[in-house]
């Protein structure tokens, strides 16, 4: 069986739900297989200055912090309330195309890897844009960086994310994050949409395993 999570590297809520997913790959791990989907929630043609969504996000990230526990980083915060100043022009395509060639390097890897895209963007100001936000990652997941540089323009890898954004919209992912079980070639059930503490996911995931004939328990 497969976990499905349907992310954005863009998103802010995802950022409050990354730890809850991390943990729970290394709950399931070796029991169920995890795939994170890029959902291109800001396709890069309609990109726009970071101004754009800054009024937005200087309300809405506090209610990341307070339901998540999580912390936005003062570099990161620094565009959202400088945004005249700020040369961010956010947009979903390069963290898709770039967590399509992690997950080729190491696929059992990919719901950290997502998590430390989220901790670059938002804890650290990195630019997800900028190719060089990656490249403190790249030895950590053992990825030679010439050969990422060069795969980042590549059209293989440019088809791979934006297949996963087309497979988000098949599955009418129509927000993020959103966490689907798969249990068999034609029934998904939905195990978390929006902000969901640990603890109600785990039951929702027990909760389908006891309705499965056989219990569930198989990969």
């Amino acid at each position: 069986m497969t976990f499905y999570y349907c992310y954005d590297a863009q998103c802010g809520w995802c950022f409050g739900f990354s730890k809850v997913m991390t943990q729970l790959a290394d709950l399931y791990k070796g029991r169920f297989h995890f795939e994170v989907l890029s959902g291109g929630m800001i396709p890069k043609e309609e990109a726009k200055p970071v101004k754009a969504i800054a009024s937005y996000i200087s309300a809405a990230y506090q209610r990341v912090e307070t339901l998540a526990g999580v912390r936005f980083g003062a570099d990161y915060l620094w565009h959202i309330q400088n945004p005249d100043e700020s040369d961010w022009f956010p947009e979903s395509l390069t963290p898709a195309v770039a967590l399509s060639i992690f997950k080729t390097y190491q696929p059992d890897s990919q719901v950290h890897i997502a998590s430390d895209f989220q901790s670059a963007l938002f804890e650290e100001g990195r630019d997800l844009s900028d190719p060089e936000a990656y490249r403190h990652l790249l030895e950590k997941y053992q990825i030679p960086a010439d050969d990422f540089y060069q795969q980042l323009s590549e059209e293989k890898f440019i088809d791979k994310a934006k297949y996963e954004f087309a497979l988000c919209r098949q599955l009418q992912v129509t927000g993020f994050p959103k966490l689907l079980l798969q249990v068999s070639d034609t029934k998904f059930y939905l195990v978390a949409e929006g902000y969901t503490p640990l603890e109600t996911v785990t039951a929702r995931v027990d909760n389908i395993l006891q309705e499965l004939p056989d219990s569930g328990e198989k990969t």
